[in-house]
């Protein structure tokens, strides 16, 4: 019976757990792989963003290229091309998952660079898991539900978008957890995760992570005199260091700071949905983190003011050094909406000791259900779309099938760059193979000025100039109001009545002679550029 007893009791040890884990996992999947009907499509598969076209442009120079660091994009902004900031260890991560899948696939690299994200999603849940258990946290389900369902972590983890931020948000939810440890025990193992993490961030931006970890340095330094020298950091220091070594050993340079080019990235700015601030009263903040945004300054108040228990962990108040950090990022979210992941990937971590303030468990769960009420009102309207939600849907799909099939059209045994608008100048390249003149990146600007120029031109041999300066062979047009007003955004002027991005997708056969109509369909024109020495 003894035997019996202590199997059942030691079944039951881990069939918690496992059940937890399970469920855990197939909420994170299940919300991030919501918009899989927008990336498989007629057994292709589509990403979700221009930026995803790029680096999976650069994934697929390293399967042909094994080894190949990139530092220069002659795929964008051609012919000039970039000094990317972008680094490496996305780029192998997907490609090393591609390498796993093809046995399973006949799309290995699509399918990796599609599900890459998701994969960093449920690594990072996964480890929030283990974390709070050995931070014995109560709450800890709250914590694991937002970070769940938060519409905006899920769409820097979601299906179809391998985006830096995605590892960024795993990388940094490692690093500020160690830390938050380490505000608790002097443990060299969690002084080698975090040392670890920061590092790696490190390597894949020198944006976000680096802002963080100057916070932490500057409030460790300031809070503990030792903080540079104590022997359970050491460790933790030397991994830092050895692999931002490494990191530089690797990139040969040191990757400019993101959005520091000239005045034109002003109005360019005005077009990307996550450089535009976002205002403290805007709604957005209820979707990312629910109610819950209300009742946190009261529990943190709370939380400051109660009194330590030595004999109670899980009680601990929330370490200064994470308070700080997040009001950082929530400040920073004000100036751009890219720093959202980071503000609610904090938030999560604060839930469990922000909700244990409240002295009743039982209050701690109805504020926490009734706080995701906005949460799960935007999944309704995300999961059950009215019937002009469904028709643009459906609209956009069609469109990312048609544009694949007009740049599938180009020859590519040869160089012959495109020219088109700059949100989709990277799908065209990624299928076509040929470099574009507009690219995703800040530092495609001039690429993307010019082809707002030549859109908007009204006088033929201005536009004929751009593309001799370009040395396109093929243009690719969209539908004229949304390029026109794109273009015109960029560039800060108004949209003439009569622009030559109208003429090529309304009477293509009225377009100046140099461009000579090639295809089309229902999404896009295609013209071959013939210069005056053809003619």
């Amino acid at each position: 019976m003894r035997i019996e007893h202590h199997l059942f009791r030691r079944i039951g040890v881990w069939a918690l757990p496992s059940v937890q884990i399970v469920i855990l996992s197939v909420l994170i999947l299940a919300a991030r792989c919501a918009n899989y009907q927008d990336v498989f499509i007629s057994e292709k598969i589509y990403f979700t963003d221009a930026d995803c076209y790029a680096r999976m442009t650069r994934v697929r120079m390293c399967e042909k290229n094994p080894g190949l660091i990139i530092r220069h994009h002659d795929f964008e902004n051609y012919p000039k091309g970039i000094a990317s900031h972008t680094t490496a260890p996305l780029d192998y991560a997907i490609l090393a998952l591609a390498v796993m899948l093809k046995p399973f696939t006949s799309q290995p690299l699509d399918l990796a660079g599609a599900i890459i994200s998701p994969f960093f999603g449920l690594l990072a849940g996964w480890f929030l898991w283990w974390w709070a258990r050995q931070m014995q946290f109560p709450f800890r389900g709250c914590m694991l539900t937002l970070y769940a369902l938060s519409p905006i972590l899920v769409h820097g983890t979601e299906l179809g978008r391998p985006d830096h931020q995605s590892l960024l948000i795993l990388l940094l939810l490692v690093a500020i957890g160690a830390e938050w440890r380490l505000q608790t025990e002097e443990s060299r193992v969690w002084s080698a995760i975090s040392g670890a993490a920061w590092g790696l961030a490190l390597w894949v931006s020198l944006y976000e992570p680096l802002m963080l970890l100057l916070i932490v340095i500057a409030l460790g330094g300031w809070r503990d005199r030792h903080f540079f020298r104590a022997q359970h950091r050491q460790r933790g220091w030397i991994l830092f260091m050895l692999i931002v070594a490494l990191a530089i050993a690797i990139e040969r340079r040191v990757p400019r700071l993101p959005f520091t080019q000239g005045t034109n990235y002003l109005h360019w700015s005005r077009t990307i949905g996550e450089l535009m601030s976002v205002s403290p009263t805007n709604s957005i903040w209820f979707q990312w983190v629910g109610w819950l945004l209300i009742a946190a300054p009261l529990l943190i108040w709370l939380t400051v003011r109660r009194e330590r228990k030595p004999d109670d962990r899980t009680r601990r108040r929330i370490p200064s050094l994470v308070l700080v950090l997040l009001g950082t990022t929530y400040l920073l979210t004000l100036w751009q909406t890219r720093w959202a992941y980071f503000f609610v990937a904090v938030f999560c971590l604060t839930i469990p000791a922000l909700l244990a303030s409240i002295s009743s468990r039982w209050i701690g769960w109805i504020i926490f259900v009734v706080g995701l009420f906005p949460i799960l009102q935007a999944w309704d309207q995300r999961l059950f779309p009215n019937d002009p939600e469904m028709a643009a849907r459906s609209e956009q799909r069609l469109e990312k099938v048609e544009w694949r099939q007009a740049a599938a059209q180009l020859p590519s045994k040869r160089i012959e760059p495109l020219l088109a608008p700059w949100w989709l100048s990277p799908p065209a390249v990624y299928w076509s193979g040929q470099p574009g003149v507009a690219g995703s990146s800040h530092e495609s600007l001039s690429g993307i000025a010019d082809t707002a120029h030549f859109f908007l031109a009204t006088d033929p041999e201005s536009a004929l100039q751009i593309l001799r300066q370009r040395k396109v062979a093929w243009v690719l047009s969209y539908d004229a109001d949304r390029v026109a007003a794109n273009s015109a955004a960029i560039l800060g002027i108004p949209a003439p009545a009569h622009s030559l991005c109208a003429m090529l997708d309304r009477t293509p056969s009225q377009a100046p002679p140099f461009l000579v109509l090639a295809a089309q369909n229902g999404t896009c024109k295609l013209f071959r550029v013939r210069d005056s020495g053809e003619r």
